[in-house]
């Protein structure tokens, strides 16, 4: 099977899942295309059966804003034309399912029909799709896809809330590689801790949606009570206030900044509790990291999160914004050795229901329905 992936390129959890996705699917033995405007983070090209194909996006000084939606449409045309793909799985419905269903009508007119896999993510439903200038976009897309899936639950009923939809939508959660943190040497806590401290992680693309300052103010209180160390891993617009909010609370030698990094195995593994305080998150999939690293989640209860961590048994859920309860919560886990190994088992253990053995089949069967929808005339459907 030849498969075209359209994901964004970034840090951020889809690009994250888009890329590991192709890469188990190439190790399936599939030929797996990425067509993107830049080459994602954590793909390496070298692979076997793994293919990248840049969008190259021209600057006219006539458009104020330069067309990508077009210029991927087009790629996705010829990467289908030239490469023979057999599928296009698309993650995100803004601007992704949008310019493949622009390449699917093209692609029509040749006598070809490539059938189009959507993925939901999130911000596409949750903040963008919601937007009344691209709303009657995502409502066309999401209804002219071959086959939808969403990363949890509670996104699939906030887009049927938010969206006419006339397309199922299926529920495939997002997945972990807990090969990938099996460590084969000690974790170098004194790297971080050289006293022992308490180490306690948040990694976000720190955007206001993840509340940032109740990361800090949380651990302001745990500090108090807990020699500890905040590790803020990622960045974005409020890093500063963040930085400035350490500081104007006397704690900013205790926190440490460290930016967009891909060392986020050996960090999780040194880490004694995950921070995660978001007002929406559509799956949560860096609190899944945390746990396959046996790292106990601190969270909010917002969307998707409440299906990854089990209130009680894997860490604590508390109403958003409620920063003294999040801090208690911490504490009862940082103060008890007993109870925070339980829960780093407990962590470790729901993080296998995730394991990519378990979710990457699903999308192959889903591929392959898609695929076999052709062969049952779909293909005269209108689109």
């Amino acid at each position: 099977m030849k498969i075209g992936v359209v994901c964004y390129p970034t840090f951020g959890g889809s690009g994250v899942v888009a890329t590991e996705l192709g890469i188990q699917m190439a190790k399936k033995g599939h030929e797996v295309h990425f067509i993107t405007y830049s080459q994602p983070v954590r793909l390496d090209i070298f692979e076997p059966n793994i293919y990248y194909h840049e969008v190259n996006v021209q600057d006219y000084p006539l458009f104020e804003y330069q067309p990508y939606e077009l210029a991927l449409s087009s790629k996705m045309v010829d990467t289908v034309l030239t490469e023979g793909i057999d599928i296009l799985h698309v993650h995100y419905a803004i601007p992704h399912a949008y310019a493949a269903y622009m390449a699917k009508k093209i692609l029509l007119e040749k006598g070809i029909y490539i059938p189009v896999v959507t993925t939901l993510h999130g911000t596409d439903i949750t903040l963008v799709g919601k937007n009344p200038s691209y709303k009657p976009a995502v409502t066309f897309s999401i209804n002219k896809s071959d086959i939808v899936t969403s990363v949890s639950q509670s996104l699939k009923e906030n887009t049927l809330r938010s969206f006419v939809v006339k397309n199922q939508i299926e529920v495939i959660p997002n997945f972990v590689d807990l090969s990938l943190y099996q460590q084969d040497v000690p974790c170098k806590r004194s790297q971080i801790a050289p006293n022992g401290e308490k180490i306690i992680t948040h990694i976000s693309n720190m955007r206001s949606v993840k509340r940032i300052p109740d990361i800090i103010n949380i651990f302001h209180r745990i500090q108090k009570a807990e020699e500890s160390i905040l590790l803020m891993i990622g960045d974005g617009p409020e890093r500063e206030k963040a930085e400035q909010q350490a500081k104007d609370l006397g704690i900013y030698s205790k926190v440490k900044f460290l930016g967009k990094t891909t060392e986020i195995k050996k960090l999780l593994c040194m880490s004694d509790l995950f921070l995660l305080t978001s007002a929406t998150e559509s799956f949560g999939l860096v609190a899944l990291e945390a746990m396959a690293a046996k790292v106990p989640v601190i969270s909010s209860n917002a969307g998707g999160i409440r299906e990854v961590n089990v209130h009680g048994v894997t860490g604590y859920l508390s109403t958003i914004g409620d920063v003294e309860t999040m801090a208690n919560y911490s504490l009862t886990l940082l103060q008890n050795p007993e109870l925070h190994e339980q829960f780093r088992k407990n962590a470790y253990a729901r993080a296998k229901d995730f394991s990519i053995d378990i979710i990457v089949p699903k999308y192959e069967e889903v591929y392959q329905r898609a695929l076999a929808s052709i062969k049952k005339g779909k293909e005269n459907n209108p689109v």
